[in-house]
């Protein structure tokens, strides 16, 4: 369908090099855009860029940027629009985590996990408006978590972070509407990708508790990501702006 036809356009998804984010760029190079893979570790994203060239047979760069420091941001937002000539989808998907108790956790290690999450997703949403806003609209998508619904013992900051999410989503869907650029968040349930893994190691019993609650009886694995993506990103989501939409497996849903 034309209404999900992203042929021409030009997708930046940050943290596009591994997990979510990756799955995220299969699926909108699959559907026609052309991707720039936003990282800090440079050989990782240049590996992602060839997957994406590979399997999809979509134009991919890697760019090389930490999106919680402002003039990293700048430059690869520049540069990404000096290649493409526009930018017409944003994917926030760049994080972090650290898990300690609340009362273990540094001032330091807070603003780490806040950088990384929110002020990096404000940053770079703010670097490609003007370049939305010159060619009449575009996409931003941030990707939330089940810790924007839920707390986390374990992940203060992390929770605090994703919960913020949601609030930036919906306050940049408000301040940009008139100028035809829609933004939602993505909130993934439990995906099976490195971050997880950690966690599954840290925290006893979280792989089978978690296992226990999702209706579909499986983590989600990465590809789950690409349709609400390619949703979000398309002309099919023209009227849908500030929504947080979980792709998790019935994980919200059961009791």
């Amino acid at each position: 369908m034309k209404l999900f036809d992203l042929t021409g356009k030009t997708a930046v998804v940050t943290g596009g090099n591994g997990g979510i984010g990756l799955g995220m760029a299969l699926g909108l190079a699959a559907a026609g855009a052309s991707i720039a893979v936003v990282g800090r570790n440079a050989e990782k994203s240049r590996a992602a860029a060839a997957t994406i060239e590979e399997q999809a047979g979509a134009k991919a760069i890697a760019v090389t940027a930490d999106v919680s420091k402002e003039e990293d941001v700048e430059r690869a937002v520049a540069e990404i629009g000096e290649r493409f000539g526009r930018i017409d989808a944003l994917f926030n998907n760049a994080g972090i985590n650290i898990r300690k108790p609340p009362q273990d956790l540094s001032l330091d290690e807070w603003n780490q996990v806040m950088d990384a999450n929110v002020t990096s997703a404000f940053l770079t949403s703010k670097a490609v408006y003007p370049w939305m806003k010159r060619q009449g609209g575009g996409k931003i998508v941030n990707t939330g978590s089940m810790t924007s619904v839920f707390g986390s013992s374990f992940a203060a900051a992390y929770a605090t972070s994703k919960g913020a999410i949601v609030q930036l989503t919906r306050s940049l869907a408000l301040a940009w509407a008139a100028d035809h650029i829609q933004v939602n968040a993505i909130l993934p349930g439990w995906f099976d990708t490195e971050m997880t893994l950690a966690a599954r190691q840290q925290i006893p019993g979280l792989h089978e508790r978690v296992l226990a609650r999702i209706a579909h009886g499986r983590w989600a694995r990465p590809d789950d990501m690409a349709g609400a993506a390619v949703f979000l990103a398309s002309p099919a989501s023209d009227y849908v702006t500030g929504i947080a939409l979980p792709v998790d497996g019935g994980y919200l849903a059961t009791l």
